[in-house]
């Protein structure tokens, strides 16, 4: 048993399962819309499934693929396959496991969800490649959290309507705008290792500009988004909360200062996407 708790532990610590709130908020949000309120627990269960399984995959999958990269790099030779705590073996079967899982998440929703649930394998795996090709992989990362909010309406309404698709967008610049931001931590590494970031190929300040840009269009997405969803003043509110937290995360670090990197990543990112949730539930809310 206690062997079976520390593998356990270990596999929770590599996939960052805690960090599942990223995304979970933004397709509880495209939930909520689609649905006009609460959808059907089993709806809602099943969403919550596939997120996890999903996530827990492309995690994992990452994990594997980068396993030599992460062993060369002093910041992350410290993760499960470099530091031997896990082998890529069981780290490839639990891919395997959580890929099956989202699969039959899916099934238990809709047709279509079933039907695109591979194609949106190939993204979250697929990006676990693309440092290796192209300095925007940034924007492949936002994109794989991106589908979040889409994913989640098709479950809902068995259908895509295109107004998602600016939630979606508006993820995708966040998460790679981040992304950017964390990326600037390996300028070197990557140099030597040969391979892309957006840091890397302009510098880091350059980078710096282009993730407040990202963030920028993050704002104008989500007022547009709100125009066409006709938020309230409540949830208007709300867009301004996210940009003023924007705005917070981005004065936690500089070009020259890296030190609160982990607190403008994980506990700020986190917080934004919680309050976007609880002002646009709000909204729907005060509709009624």
């Amino acid at each position: 048993m206690p062997g079976i708790w520390s593998k356990t532990r270990t596999t929770l610590e590599m996939i960052k399962w805690e960090h599942s709130i990223f995304a979970l908020p933004f397709a509880l949000t495209a939930t909520l819309l689609a649905a006009h309120g609460l959808p059907a627990a089993r709806v809602i269960l099943w969403i919550l499934v596939a997120m996890v399984a999903a996530r827990s995959c492309a995690m994992a999958f990452n994990r594997w693929a980068d396993a030599e990269l992460d062993a060369a790099n002093p910041r992350t030779s410290n993760r499960a396959i470099p530091a031997g705590l896990l082998s890529r073996n069981f780290v490839l079967g639990f891919t395997l496991l959580t890929a099956l899982a989202f699969v039959l998440a899916t099934a238990q929703l809709n047709r279509l969800t079933l039907y695109l649930s591979p194609l949106v394998l190939m993204v979250l795996l697929g990006y676990s490649y693309t440092k290796r090709v192209t300095r925007w992989s940034h924007l492949v990362l936002g994109l794989a959290l991106g589908l979040a909010p889409s994913a989640a309406w098709i479950a809902v309404r068995g259908a895509l309507d295109p107004r998602i698709l600016v939630l979606t967008a508006a993820v995708t610049l966040w998460v790679g705008g981040f992304d950017v931001l964390y990326a600037c931590q390996d300028v070197d590494h990557d140099r030597a290792a040969g391979l892309y970031s957006l840091p890397q190929s302009i510098g880091v300040p350059a980078a710096f500009w282009a993730a407040r840009a990202m963030h920028l269009a993050v704002v104008g997405l989500l007022a547009w988004f709100a125009f066409l969803f006709q938020f309230h003043v409540v949830g208007w509110l709300g867009i301004a909360a996210v940009a003023l937290l924007l705005a917070y995360e981005h004065s936690l670090v500089s070009p020259r200062d890296l030190r609160r990197l982990n607190a403008a990543f994980f506990t700020m990112n986190g917080v934004i996407a919680t309050v976007f949730l609880v002002f646009v539930s709000a909204d729907l809310w005060l509709r009624k």
